[in-house]
């Protein structure tokens, strides 16, 4: 999804490194001047959409961090398009504090896709005293889901220093990835969330598991595909041949007269969840090149003898 970049710092007026404070005086200058209320400016009140909005980022700790972190090194222009790289608020953990009270339709779609997912929790309110569920969101790679794994996950807290600025605190956990585990599914780590008061219990923290990008393969909810390259001659006269799969090797049989694009399904083979997925290959014939002499005359004796015309349904 493409969308539009939000600059909200130039929204409100102020430098990258502005206090708290700051762009609370920053907010309610503009809010003075934009308020459908009491403005005389013809776009007051979208003006005063665009102001809510960077301070909903902006003065909230955790959704300024993450802002912060996006549009480091990005080079990001307001106005410009833009796409939220893959994983970027990977790592963040969010105190669900949801959208300070604001509605989601109050949002552009570049709050909604960067913020919507993570911080849509809302206050507890039955359990005072008891510490705030936290969320986090984790990368791993797609073999942990078939073997399972330990892993040690760097997760970054953003805090106010003593002056009004944001800072990140780190800590690390192991945490004990499940075989089976799928992309959105959440991983529950009782008591690990925000501290309790009163001698209650501390919250807990709740890990949405996404996978990395691989190299060969490509994950739809628990189906995985991946392309198998074939020989022409595999194609056509069929073949058995090995693969290797994320759990090992298997022999897989390509029918007869196949052609790029075909899927062969392999039942049960993709996530192994509870309900487990299902493995695609899709077959990609590659043809050898005519690098030599004997190549070049096999390619011509193919022309010659098999009078082959992929383009006869294009009448030509």
């Amino acid at each position: 999804m493409i969308l539009e970049f939000k600059d909200y710092y130039q929204t409100l007026g102020v430098s990258r490194d502005a206090t708290a404070d700051e762009i609370k005086k920053a907010f309610r200058r503009l809010a003075r001047k934009y308020h459908p209320d009491v403005s005389k400016e013809a776009d007051a009140e979208q003006k005063m959409k665009e102001v809510n909005e960077a301070y909903t980022v902006l003065s909230d700790t955790e959704k300024r961090a993450a802002y912060d972190q996006l549009g480091q090194g990005g080079g990001f222009q307001a106005g410009t398009d833009f796409r939220p790289p893959p994983g970027w608020d990977a790592g963040f953990e969010f105190s669900g504090r949801g959208f300070n009270g604001a509605q989601a339709g109050d949002f552009s779609d570049f709050f909604a896709e960067l913020f919507g997912k993570h911080m849509g929790g809302a206050r507890q309110t039955h359990h005072r005293m008891r510490g705030e569920d936290h969320h986090a969101k984790i990368l791993l790679d797609l073999e942990d889901s078939y073997h399972g794994a330990t892993r040690s996950l760097t997760l970054r807290m953003p805090k106010l220093d003593s002056q009004g600025h944001t800072v990140l605190t780190e800590h690390t956990l192991n945490v004990r990835i499940p075989k089976g585990v799928y992309a959105n599914q959440v991983i529950r780590l009782a008591g690990q969330g925000g501290p309790g008061h009163a001698g209650e219990a501390a919250g807990d923290l709740f890990l949405e598991v996404h996978f990395k990008p691989h190299s060969r393969y490509r994950i739809e909810n628990k189906d995985i595909y991946a392309t198998l390259p074939i020989t022409p001659w595999e194609a056509m006269l069929g073949a058995t041949i090995k693969t290797p799969l994320p759990d090992g090797i298997v022999e897989v049989r390509v029918p007869e007269n196949s052609q790029s694009g075909r899927k062969l399904r392999l039942k049960g083979r993709g996530i192994p969840a509870a309900t487990p997925g299902d493995l695609y290959l899709v077959l990609e014939v590659v043809l050898p090149p005519a690098a030599t002499e004997k190549a070049r005359e096999l390619y011509q004796t193919m022309a010659r003898e098999l009078a082959f015309n992929p383009r006869q349904y294009l009448g030509v």
